[in-house]
């Protein structure tokens, strides 16, 4: 009899995790679709939102002074002068292939331009990012643990001004401190680990403040349901019910937010970019404006968008594997 309960519950226990697994492939396949779709709907916004601004690129980037055979010419290069759709086509296909055109300003092949300053914006954005975690979760779990001493008010209080000091205002009071009085690191440029140390601060002192206080929050909810009482009356200590069970869930609303700042993060570092002069798409989307390179402008924001909505598929899949109750058949979860 115990044997055949045994096989019933093996069997049990196949059935649904194969459930879960289906649900968990579907639920995947429509964030994927929705991806995609979100992808394409972003492109044509761009491309019509740019298009519909008055006057011949050509003309602006020959000046006024140009004859109408050279703005001819150079429309005809551009592809300026064929059907919309099939600019809209050409484009889209490029930047699937790696080809993002040429640069209305300079005439230059855009795609290795994009590709160096995507990696000099992704590196400062990824190691801000880090940092602010690393600083983020252990000081919202002090707070958390700590709540209603005079140490957590006043690591509060702190985390206050990181938020409401602008990152860019930070830069300028790092470089003031650390290259023009102290002469420790570079004040501005790229290329060299020690250029990237005050950018990464200035931007890691705001993300680490926001993130610390959902930590805060997120820890101190879960403290306060039954399941981590439940684990304190068993005999088990804060600090254990805490990494075995609190953690865990908290992690969850903190992830989403994480994904949040990520993609906010890119397109705040805009300024600092234009601070400490690093080569980055947002200092290169600001020339591109300035100049009214419209190749270079939408290849730029289509660049961001997709970084965006690539973060966000990722915080959806890791937020799957964070919690179990998404891989199960008929749970509502993030891709639902």
């Amino acid at each position: 009899m115990s044997k055949l309960l045994s096989r019933e519950h093996r069997a049990d226990s196949t059935v649904r995790a194969r459930g879960g697994a289906s649900a968990f492939a579907a639920r995947l396949g429509r964030a994927l679709l929705r991806f995609v779709l979100l992808l394409l709907a972003a492109s044509v916004i761009i491309f019509v939102l740019l298009r519909a601004v008055p006057g011949d690129p050509a003309r602006v980037a020959l000046g006024v002074s140009a004859t109408d055979e050279a703005v001819a010419e150079l429309s005809h290069r551009l592809g300026t002068d064929r059907p919309l759709v099939v600019q809209y086509l050409d484009w889209v296909g490029g930047m699937l292939t790696g080809n993002f055109g040429i640069s209305m300003a300079s005439g230059t092949e855009l795609a290795p331009v994009v590709a160096e300053r995507a990696g000099a914006s992704l590196t400062l954005t990824v190691i801000a990012m880090v940092c602010s975690l690393a600083i983020a979760v252990p000081a919202g779990t002090y707070l958390a643990r700590r709540r209603g001493h005079a140490d957590a008010a006043l690591i509060n209080a702190l985390t206050q001004v990181g938020i409401v000091v602008p990152s860019f205002l930070v830069g300028i009071l790092a470089v003031a401190c650390f290259s023009v009085r102290l002469g420790w690191l570079p004040a501005n440029g790229w290329g060299t680990p020690s250029h990237i140390v005050l950018p990464v601060f200035a931007l890691t002192l705001v993300q680490a403040s926001i993130l610390t206080r959902y930590v805060r929050a997120a820890i101190s909810e879960e403290l306060t349901k039954d399941y981590v009482r439940t684990a304190r009356a068993s005999g088990a200590s804060v600090s254990t019910a805490l990494a075995r069970h609190a953690l865990r869930n908290a992690a969850l609303p903190v992830l989403t937010v994480t994904g949040v700042q990520l993609s906010t993060l890119i397109v705040g570092a805009v300024v600092i970019e234009r601070v400490f002069a690093v080569p980055g798409l947002g200092s290169m989307l600001i020339d591109a404006v300035s100049t009214r390179d419209l190749t270079a402008v939408q290849t730029v924001m289509m660049c961001i968008v997709a970084f965006t909505l690539a973060v966000n598929l990722a915080v959806d899949v890791s937020y799957a594997a964070i919690d179990p109750r998404t891989r199960q058949a008929g749970r509502p979860g993030r891709f639902a």
